[in-house]
């Protein structure tokens, strides 16, 4: 997956959440997603824990643009500042690589909420090699996401 924007379907949670991803190259990537009634809390506000799934999976984006296709990466830890409430339009993340070592990738995010600053990330990342797991018939999963057997 490294350097290609994920494929609709290749996280049930990402689909979940309606996120979409735009570029993903050199350490950086961005994606988005639209605030609707469903990702508000009991205070109409957006759900934290969706402003941290969003920087999250920006920050891993941004990170697997620099590994190769036999290695996964794994978030270890996340710091987020959250600056200001949102509560409609569009939600922004720009994440970039900052250090990248053999096996550990530290990434920084910035989300933005119809081009306002809202909060700002720093993760921590482990990379690994991928495992392969063969399914019934043998055949090992592909790395993308699609379905079709090696």
């Amino acid at each position: 997956m490294a350097g290609r924007v994920p494929p609709k379907g290749f996280s049930p949670f990402i689909d979940l959440l309606g996120l979409s991803f735009g570029r993903c190259e050199n350490g950086q990537a961005e994606c988005s997603l639209q605030v609707r009634a469903e990702l508000l809390n009991s205070q109409r506000i957006l759900h934290g824990g969706v402003a941290y799934a969003v920087a999250d999976s920006g920050m891993g984006l941004a990170l697997y643009s620099f590994v190769g296709d036999d290695e996964r990466v794994a978030t270890m830890e996340v710091q987020i500042v959250y600056f200001k409430a949102v509560t409609s339009g569009s939600l922004t993340c720009n994440a970039r690589v900052l250090h990248r070592s053999k096996r550990l990738g530290t990434v920084e995010a910035e989300l933005t909420n119809d081009g306002r600053l809202v909060a700002k990330a720093l993760g921590t990342f482990s990379i690994s090699k991928r495992k392969k797991v063969a399914d019934s018939t043998g055949r090992q999963p592909p790395l993308d996401g699609s379905g079709a057997g090696d």
